[in-house]
């Protein structure tokens, strides 16, 4: 009975991992990005922590791509949402206050090849979400970067998984023995 609970577990994780991309994410020139500034950490401490976040993104979403595909990402420039606000609390302490007219933005180029090496589909983009604070159905998300985490993913979905999918549909098809 154990070596069936084994082999059934075991093939659900194969099923889950059948759809995996893998993603390299450079960063270039992080240190003058528009807007990675802290409101209470150190610079680079704080950037270091905001680029673990965005790798972890771009990781999310390179899972949705097919076994085998790499997607190769140069982030250029990141605009969190938001600004720093030095006398908003009145102790002193600085806060990232979140308004409309501080849209998070983003800009990266990438290559997206599939599991032969052949480019799938490649590209710059300049993101920029004008509307995050209407679009977001978050509410309750306190993720620190959720706005440029939509951002990202609505993204992947309109511009990316389209493109992969269409990459797929032009791949000759492959016959195998008739039973």
């Amino acid at each position: 009975m154990r070596k069936i609970l084994l082999l059934c577990g075991l093939t659900v994780f194969a099923a889950a991992t059948v759809q995996a991309g893998e993603v390299k994410v450079e960063w270039q020139q992080p240190e003058k990005f528009t807007d990675i500034r802290p409101a209470n950490d150190s610079r680079k401490a704080y950037r270091e922590r905001v680029l673990r976040k965005f790798d972890g993104i771009f990781q999310d979403l390179a899972a949705k791509l097919p076994e085998g595909y790499q997607w190769q990402v140069t982030v250029t420039d990141i605009d969190l949402a938001g600004d720093i606000d030095y006398f908003a609390s009145g102790s002193g302490q600085a806060l990232r206050i979140i308004k409309d007219i501080h849209s998070p933005a983003i800009k990266f180029s990438y290559v997206l090849r599939d599991k032969y090496g052949e480019e799938v589909t490649s590209g710059e983009e300049k993101l920029r979400d004008m509307g995050f604070m209407q679009s977001l159905g978050l509410v309750n998300n306190s993720d620190e970067f959720r706005y440029e985490q939509k951002m990202l993913q609505s993204w992947f979905k309109q511009e990316l998984e389209p493109k992969v999918e269409q990459y797929a549909q032009s791949l000759p098809k492959v016959s195998g023995p008739t039973p």
